[in-house]
């Protein structure tokens, strides 16, 4: 993929559905003992998703970053590692993970603000 907006809105996708399918899921078992979790995927993994990618989408100067595709990674990291923490952590198995994930999704936003301080919305200007 050759833009990281699009890999955001797919990633985004991808997390959702699999949110859509644990909440029927936790529907049809009536057990709904997970539902921080589903939500946080569903929140995280969907909606802050596709706030980045409709930012990448409307600044093509940061789109082109190579910040942009490292704010990629870290997004999706802290997703994959915040959410079985979530998990484990309502389990009362551990909440390392979750601790963790936690600190990779501040990273994240962080390093939107930055990267939205410095580029602005919507400037197609120098890299």
């Amino acid at each position: 993929m050759k833009n990281p907006a699009t890999l955001f809105f797919a990633t985004g996708a991808i997390f959702v559905l699999i949110g859509m399918g644990w909440g029927i899921q936790m529907s049809a078992t009536q057990d709904h003992s997970l539902s921080a979790a589903h939500a946080h995927l569903n929140l995280i993994g969907f909606v802050v998703m596709s706030v980045y990618g409709t930012y990448y989408a409307l600044t093509p100067s940061a789109a082109a970053a190579r910040l942009a595709w490292i704010h990629y990674a870290l997004a999706t990291l802290s997703v994959v590692v915040m959410i079985p923490g979530i998990v484990m952590a309502i389990r009362e198995v551990d909440e390392t993970a979750v601790k963790l994930g936690s600190l990779l999704v501040v990273a994240s936003m962080a390093l939107f603000l930055y990267t939205l301080l410095r580029k602005g919305v919507g400037r197609a200007g120098a890299v």
